[in-house]
């Protein structure tokens, strides 16, 4: 069951940034670090970050802070030509209309994220898919038991004996009606493979 949000859940926490660079918690009433505001920033958690002595917002510098530091640490997921880009636009006449650009971008990249995650968890946990990918594993099962009954008998390898020694003979209508079963199995694994490319 879902848990209920609070109003500490949906205000945004008030940070205090002082002259020495520390932050301050107002939520918590202790010092925090950038990495804990980062942290917070992936839970989804709002704050807003305050100019402890003139009561300034400084949430835009705050948060640049963060990716700056996040960049440094090896983690770039901004390319050399997009910051050369977003440099060039400040001053152009475009420059008001691309924080909006950005912004619209990123959410229809996180609904299409969570939408891909959403289908591939309806996929394997439940739905249409789920079925043939549990009766495809079922029938892979049961080729796996009928080769261990049949003495171990290789499909495809005609002549090889079983571990119980049946020969040549024997073992290759064995063979032929595995490979039949295997051939279908495959047939069944592609056709979900091409479902699952559908969904991506």
């Amino acid at each position: 069951m879902a848990k209920s949000k609070t109003a500490s859940d949906t205000e945004p926490v008030i940070i205090k940034k002082y002259a020495n660079r520390r932050l301050y918690n107002t939520e918590t009433s202790s010092y925090i670090t950038l990495d804990l505001l980062s942290q917070m920033t992936r839970e989804g958690r709002m704050f807003t970050v305050v100019d402890a002595k003139s009561g300034e917002d400084i949430t835009h510098n705050v948060l640049t802070q963060i990716i700056m530091e996040e960049e440094q640490r090896g983690k770039n997921m901004l390319p050399v030509n997009f910051l050369r880009q977003l440099i060039a636009m400040y001053g152009d006449s475009m420059q008001s209309m691309v924080p909006q650009y950005l912004e619209a971008s990123m959410d229809s990249f996180r609904k299409n994220q969570l939408q891909f995650q959403e289908a591939m968890q309806g996929a394997f946990g439940g739905g249409p898919l789920a079925e043939i990918a549990k009766r495809n594993m079922q029938m892979f099962e049961a080729a796996t038991t009928a080769f261990k009954g049949a003495g171990g008998v290789m499909p495809g390898v005609p002549g090889m004996m079983g571990a119980a020694g049946a020969s040549s003979g024997t073992a290759q209508p064995v063979e032929t009606a595995k490979d039949d079963e295997i051939a279908d199995l495959k047939a069944q694994l592609a056709a979900l493979n091409a479902k699952i490319d559908k969904l991506a």
